[in-house]
């Protein structure tokens, strides 16, 4: 089961160090949760992170930047409700390791675009 754990999130972890900052810049104006979604990638990348909590917030992260999911992106008002309710999921059974350095990262970087 580790195994299988282990390269779920080495293939996550792919597909967020690609795909996570041009999808970010592309909607960035359009989704409310970006500074959490922001903390939970600075604490995803954070080698101090459990690997459990890493694994939980890479597949939230990867949800996100998924090009097709249950409800498409494109959809007026409806369209990025799907990835809040699984990333803020993911934050529920992580939320003891973002630390205030990830959240002031984020803060950071939304504050300069």
């Amino acid at each position: 089961m580790a195994v299988m754990a282990k390269g779920k999130l080495t293939k996550d972890e792919a597909r967020v160090a690609k795909k996570f900052w041009p999808k970010l810049r592309r909607v960035l104006g359009r989704i409310p949760f970006a500074g959490d979604l922001l903390a939970a990638y600075y604490c995803a990348l954070d080698p101090n992170t459990p690997l459990r909590a890493k694994t939980i917030l890479m597949a939230a992260l990867a949800y996100f930047i998924m090009p097709v999911d249950m409800i498409p992106d494109f959809i007026a008002l409806l369209g990025f409700t799907d990835d809040a309710t699984v990333l803020f999921m993911a934050l529920s059974q992580v939320r003891q390791h973002i630390r205030p350095e990830h959240r002031e990262r984020a803060r950071a970087y939304l504050t300069k675009v």
